[in-house]
């Protein structure tokens, strides 16, 4: 695992592709602490350009993904004022504004507690697997505060209706109730058929040449915010040059030779 960092409040393991992050604070059902927010940070950075990974697990440990911030880090900052506050509220949405973007495919592996921050972390993964038990939430109000750098990331997940009713509700909801709203692609029954899902999922990935996949994710989150005739007309060269390249070169061979491309053997 060279070039990763050396990490506190993670577990790493990287293998077959795959790197898997675990967050590991079971104490605190592994609550964001500003250590952990750096940490992860550290990570995605360190395997933004790392064509040896093709994608991030992220899960909790202790049977608890995670329970939202880490309240000794607010008690910390408020003997230093509201600017400690705001530099600690902003940096974890720096995470997720970097999650997001990773070039990599970014599974979360959802257990037990998946409140405030965890809640986020999921809303920005693009394949989020869950236990039917698990419970989501955002409990920022009923402790007298805003789910400040979540808000936007939940909205793109579930859309403004169901996300205003949930912050301004601060209501508890399953695993089942998850996958009915959107916020994650499957719902398992128990331990074994999560882990099942986890691993067909990465056989998937697998399939997908990773150049292709990082632009691909790229394009997609691009339709947010860009206007539709120039996003074409980018997509247009990317394509060309995809099709010329590398990829796309032993891609097409492949399914001529009708055998497996040389990223998915």
């Amino acid at each position: 695992m060279s070039g990763l960092p050396n990490c506190e409040t993670l577990l790493l393991e990287q293998a077959g592709g795959v790197l898997h992050v675990t967050l590991n604070r079971p104490d605190s059902r592994n609550a964001m602490s500003l250590a952990m927010v750096e940490e992860l940070r550290e990570v995605l950075a360190a395997t933004r350009n790392d064509a040896n990974v093709r994608a991030l697990v992220l899960r909790g440990a202790g049977g608890h993904f995670c329970a939202g911030g880490d309240i000794k880090d607010m008690a910390s900052a408020r003997a230093t004022g509201s600017t400690a506050y705001q530099a600690l509220n902003r940096a974890f949405g720096r995470l997720l504004e970097e999650a997001q973007a990773q070039p990599q495919v970014v599974i979360a592996v959802l257990e037990g507690a998946v409140l405030g921050g965890g809640f986020g972390l999921a809303c920005v993964s693009d394949i989020a697997i869950t236990l039917q038990g698990a419970q989501f939430g955002l409990p920022e109000t009923s402790l007298g505060v805003l789910p400040a750098q979540i808000a936007p990331f939940v909205v793109k997940r579930i859309g403004l209706t169901q996300t205003r009713r949930l912050a301004l509700t601060a209501a508890r909801f399953d695993g089942s109730e998850a996958l009915r709203l959107g916020l994650v692609h499957f719902a398992e029954a128990d331990s074994a058929a999560l882990e099942q899902r986890l691993t067909e999922s990465l056989e998937q990935v697998r399939r997908c040449a990773p150049g292709a996949n990082a632009r691909t994710k790229a394009l997609l989150l691009a339709t947010e915010s860009e206007p539709i005739g120039p996003l074409l007309d980018s997509a247009a060269e990317q394509f060309a040059l995809a099709v010329t390249g590398a990829e796309g070169t032993e891609g097409t061979l492949a399914f001529v030779q009708k055998r497996k491309p040389s990223w998915a053997e």
